[in-house]
């Protein structure tokens, strides 16, 4: 079985020297790499705030990186919320006596104003950042903000980050006294910051938004960030020399709102999940600004945090065949992907061919995204053009067509051997959907057309091997969904804010099947739900599809999957976060055809980690239970998670599950991530398998840089035969 694993380039691995918490609570402006467009706003001058009066009415300040944001109105409200009106500014100029004061390049000037009462803070102001030079004035009861404006956690976590920042503080003096140890300090230690990330907390976003629904979008303005800090160490500069930033318009496109445009918290919640899905942006955020003038219109700062996006990948194939690829998913800064692979004999270094992949993420903002590859390697070829457009708002469309003309070596399983196939397909899809606000949900109907023949395969006939058969498929689908999204962290993540899906998605497909042995029409359903929980988040799923001959009325290559998921709350265990996983899956199928791909196996998604063997059957039962350890050991600002994993299964030809023959597998692991960097997460595997023949052929040790469990979704998709493997 061939295996993967990310390849980082020397250079740039020590480029990584950066820990993202550290990054998250920078007093470094946010659009230091590239400023935002001016919004215009009211900024009063220094005396007039001091002295508690403002700036001249209709007074703008139109600077770089100058606007006005107000702050939440007590401590935990997210700052998105309007501020209640400031009573009397007089009380100002006391505070100032009271306040620490700190020289910082780019200023933030926070007004804050005393309870009449004549104690804490009762009512924060706005918050106005100009032009360099002036003073931070910040009250000591005010918790500390980070750079995204979240409030600290609690006062634990600001405890203990003071004896870190003692411990640093007390290498870095050892450590300064000479040139070498100096430079090794900076390029293995990064300094611990408070992190805001690790609380666990899951957040409806929607609710920071809500005060400003229905308001009309103004001005929309992009600050792009980096990939590390500006003033960080050798390597971090380097890399931002090296990396081209996103361009301005390139995040704009991706932008599904517009000036002019009713503010719509659900669109902007959704647009921050879309903007954080792009591989070439590590962070995003939107930030409100009330107009000053008028109370109807709202301006809107879109900040940007690029990714490292150049990689190198290597794949280790039987018979000595081997795969090296470099790309790079944001070519000249334009968010498009170019990939090249290699493939040659390991063992006598013979030239294999080459393979090359283009893709543009959202071509000339339509939200269609196009697709390229073609190439050799060895037995394989293959040529695909594609061009679709995916469901992004509650009322939309979806449309695509694609083309593939590939010939590869397939695996028959039923005769332990592979075979060349050629394969000519051509996919065309289409959809509606629409909103009904009763329900809050919105309705769909989808089609699909698709086309497969083979111009070079295995042996077929009537009943065998079906997966092979030159056929033509109509398909039709309608159904009703919702999906909602809600921010956490550290659940496929290593600390970066994950946008995770709730909803559900009802749908009935029905088709017909023009095949060169029999026509036959297709039914099939499905239904999958997922919601947060207050013992975590819970999906279910099912699907059953099935042909149906219309000459004899017999029902033909039957199937039924069901999927149920399950994740807890983060528990806490001194300074590491703990997160348990779940995963059962049930898979059945009935009357059969005979073949390769008319049986189950054991496979990366559904089966047993550390089990070699291949099991054949047509019931099988998988259940997946993992424990993640998140550390907060940040090696070069790699974070550090460890696992351990228990699966279980249930394979064979019984209809009775529970009489077919029994698998297990036990191991540990551990996962290396930087969410700064493209790059996937490195994972290191130790296991083995069991069963009732005793110990099994196992993948002792496993190296991979995928996951093991992926997000959900409740968008409908074209059409679908339910998949049976």
């Amino acid at each position: 079985m061939p295996f993967r694993f990310s390849i980082l380039a020397l250079s740039f691995l020590l480029a990584a020297n950066v820990a993202f918490s550290r990054e998250e609570s920078r007093t470094t402006p946010r659009g230091s790499a590239t400023s935002a467009p001016a919004l215009p706003v009211p900024v009063p001058s220094v005396a007039a705030a001091e002295s508690g009066g403002s700036a001249p009415a209709g007074e703008t300040l139109r600077g770089t990186a100058a606007y006005a944001l107000h702050a939440p109105a007590r401590p935990g409200t997210p700052r998105h919320a309007p501020a209640t009106a400031p009573p009397d500014r007089t009380s100002a100029a006391a505070t100032r006596e009271e306040a620490d004061t700190l020289d910082i390049t780019t200023w933030e000037y926070l007004c804050r104003y005393r309870d009449s009462t004549g104690g804490g803070i009762s009512h924060p102001d706005t918050l106005c950042i100009s032009v360099a030079g002036i003073r931070l004035h910040t009250l000591e009861s005010v918790p500390a903000l980070g750079r995204s404006g979240r409030y600290a956690p609690d006062t634990t976590i600001l405890q203990r980050a003071e004896r870190n920042r003692r411990l640093y503080d007390s290498i870095a003096a050892k450590t300064s006294r000479r040139a070498v140890p100096r430079l090794l300090y900076k390029m293995l230690f990064v300094r611990p910051v408070l992190d805001t990330t690790d609380n666990g907390r899951v957040l409806d976003e929607d609710r920071l938004f809500e005060p400003y629904a229905g308001k009309t979008i103004g001005e929309i303005a992009i600050a792009r960030e980096q990939v590390f800090s500006p003033d960080g160490n050798w390597f971090e500069r380097t890399g931002n020399n090296v990396h081209v930033l996103t361009r301005d318009r390139v995040i704009r496109r991706d932008l599904l709102f517009r000036p002019g445009d009713k503010v719509d918290p659900q669109i902007l919640v959704r647009n921050k999940q879309l903007l954080r899905s792009r591989a070439y942006i590590s962070d995003a955020e939107l930030e409100i600004v009330p107009d000053p003038l008028d109370t109807a219109i709202v301006n809107i700062v879109v900040h940007t945090r690029d990714s490292w996006t150049i990689s190198a990948d290597a794949g280790f194939h039987s018979e000595g065949r081997t795969m090296f690829s470099v790309y790079d998913a944001n070519i000249l800064g334009m968010g498009n992907k170019l990939s090249v692979k290699t493939h040659f004999d390991r063992n006598d270094f013979g030239y294999g061919g080459n393979i090359v992949e283009y893709e543009i993420p959202n071509l000339l903002g339509t939200f269609y995204t196009a697709a390229f590859s073609a190439g050799r390697d060895f037995y394989n070829s293959e040529l695909k053009l594609g061009l679709g457009k995916e469901f992004i708002k509650p009322t939309d469309y979806e449309v695509g067509a694609s083309y593939e003309e590939v010939k590869e070596k397939y695996y028959l399983v039923d005769r332990d051997t592979s075979e060349l196939g050629k394969i000519h397909a051509v996919d065309i899809w289409g959809g509606r959907s629409k909103y009904i606000v009763p329900i809050r949900s919105s309705v769909y109907v989808t089609g699909r057309y698709s086309r497969a023949h083979f111009s070079l395969r295995p042996q077929v006939g009537p009943e065998y091997n079906p997966a092979f058969h030159n056929t033509d498929n109509l398909l039709f689908g309608v159904g009703l969904y919702r999906e909602k999204f809600y921010s956490a962290n550290l659940v496929y993540g290593y600390g970066t804010r994950e946008y995770l899906a709730t909803g559900y998605n009802a749908e009935l497909v029905g088709g017909y099947s023009w095949g060169e042995f029999d026509e036959l029409m297709y039914l099939g359903a499905g239904l999958k739900a997922g919601s947060f929980r207050p013992l975590g988040y819970v999906m279910g799923g099912i699907s059953f599809g099935s042909y149906i001959d219309l000459s004899t009325g017999a029902w033909r290559r039957s199937a039924v999957d069901i999927d149920l998921r399950w994740f807890s709350n983060l528990f806490v265990f001194r300074r590491n976060r703990i997160r348990q996983f779940l995963s059962l899956n049930y898979t059945q199928g009935w009357n059969r055809y005979s073949g390769s791909e008319e049986v189950l196996r054991f496979t990366r998604e559904n089966g047993l980690r550390s089990l070699r063997e291949d099991v054949t059957g047509i019931n099988r039962a998988v259940l997946n239970t993992e424990t993640v350890f998140f550390t907060p050991y940040q090696p070069l600002g790699f974070r550090i998670a460890l696992f351990g994993f228990a699966d279980f299964g249930l394979l064979g030809y019984h209809a009775n599950p529970f009489r077919n023959e029994f698998f297990a597998s036990f191991g540990i692991g551990m996962r290396i991530k930087n969410e700064r960097l493209i790059f996937n997460a490195i994972q290191l595997e130790l296991g083995f398998a069991v069963g009732k023949r005793g110990w099994l052929d196992s993948r002792y040790v496993r190296v991979s840089n995928q996951t093991r469990m992926e997000q959900y979704r409740y968008l409908p998709t074209r059409p679908e035969i339910v998949g049976f493997r």
